[in-house]
């Protein structure tokens, strides 16, 4: 039987020194992937506080160019990813601030491509994260459940469209947050479910009119 320690217990199996500022990390970086969903032409990564200040040393930065590219917080490439072959033409560059608006251990993700997206996210300890922005928009997107984040015109109805078509395929709801600039402007939903989203769902509300853009996030494995 293999033996484990009290760090396997309470904390992910990771490459790296630290469930904040490594596993964290890459976990952020698999959920910033699952939204944007392409491939960036650019990628700016802006480190904010403890992340910033001791992040070279725990392998923040690895762990955050790992993530976004779809590696597990235990691969070994980590400790070698800047090395890594299929990431050698990839235009990415890091940015050390402070703010103290700004959690300990936050991140931006500045992704430009065929659409621009700005990804905002903190590591809030023992390898769990949050997504707290898309673009100017709040979220609160954990990893924990499967989630569907789309943004819309603000008008009547659109919440219970939404809906509608989730409860269709039997799916429980766990949590839903709405956000918006200004009413009649765009809007953001950001629903975590229980159970799998199938792709007819997703398929439904990219139908509704108004609805710009749309995704399924899978949840992270633990």
């Amino acid at each position: 039987m293999k033996q484990r320690s009290l760090f396997d217990v309470i904390s992910p199996i990771m490459t790296g020194p630290s469930s904040s500022h490594t596993a964290g990390a890459v976990r952020l970086g698999l959920l910033a992937r699952n939204i944007y969903k392409e491939t960036p032409k650019k990628i700016i990564f802006r480190l904010y506080n403890s992340f910033a200040q001791t992040g070279k040393g725990h392998g923040t930065d690895k762990g955050l160019l790992a993530g976004l590219f779809g590696y597990s917080v235990d691969s070994e490439k980590i400790k070698n990813i800047f090395n890594e072959p299929s990431l050698k033409n990839i235009n990415y560059t890091y940015e050390y601030l402070q703010n103290m608006d700004r959690h300990p251990n936050a991140v931006d993700f500045v992704l430009e491509g065929r659409i621009n997206m700005t990804i905002s996210g903190n590591s809030v300890g023992a390898g769990n994260v949050e997504i707290t922005k898309i673009d100017s928009f709040t979220t609160k997107i954990s990893g924990e459940y499967n989630t569907i984040i789309l943004f819309y015109k603000d008008k009547p109805g659109m919440i219970s469209r939404v809906s509608t078509i989730i409860q269709k395929e039997n799916i429980n709801i766990a949590s839903l947050d709405c956000d918006r600039n200004a009413r009649g402007q765009t809007a953001s939903m950001c629903i975590c479910v229980d159970g799998q989203i199938p792709p007819k769902v997703i398929s439904e509300i990219e139908k509704i009119e108004d609805v710009y853009f749309v995704r399924s996030i899978k949840k992270l494995e633990d």
